[in-house]
């Protein structure tokens, strides 16, 4: 008996893995941070600080380098952006100004600007980043 995934799953793997992964670090990182924060002089920040981000891109790496680093760029990229994007849309759909579609494009653009290039740098390291990992 073959055990072997077939050839469809196994190419369809690395972009749900990756998909999966970015909603649920979304739901950790971004996900239960929603009030805006007042200043004293009468602005709003937020609703999410600056390390709540460097948090969510720096755990995404790990999928990212699952994917990428067995040769699926493109699940790797096409997973990573998806999950994001959708992540964002579903966060951000209450707003009644419908400004959020503005920042999901921003969102989709710059993960898969951003995923792309570290995608393809890991692609072109792989044994070698490999091996110094020890993964």
């Amino acid at each position: 008996m073959n055990r072997r995934l077939p050839k469809t799953v196994s190419r369809l793997l690395p972009a749900l893995v990756t998909a999966v992964a970015s909603l649920t670090l979304w739901a950790v990182w971004l996900g239960w941070d929603q009030r805006r924060d007042l200043r004293p002089d009468g602005s709003s920040t937020g609703p999410y600080e600056a390390w709540q981000v460097v948090g969510l891109v720096l755990t995404l790496l790990l999928p990212l380098y699952w994917a990428a680093s067995r040769r699926h760029i493109l699940g790797a990229v096409a997973g990573t952006t998806i999950g994001l994007t959708a992540a964002s849309f579903y966060d951000w759909s209450d707003d009644a100004s419908g400004l959020f579609v503005i920042g999901v494009t921003m969102v989709m653009l710059g993960s898969v600007a951003a995923t792309t290039g570290v995608s393809f740098l890991i692609a072109a390291m792989g044994p070698r980043l490999t091996r110094r990992l020890a993964l």
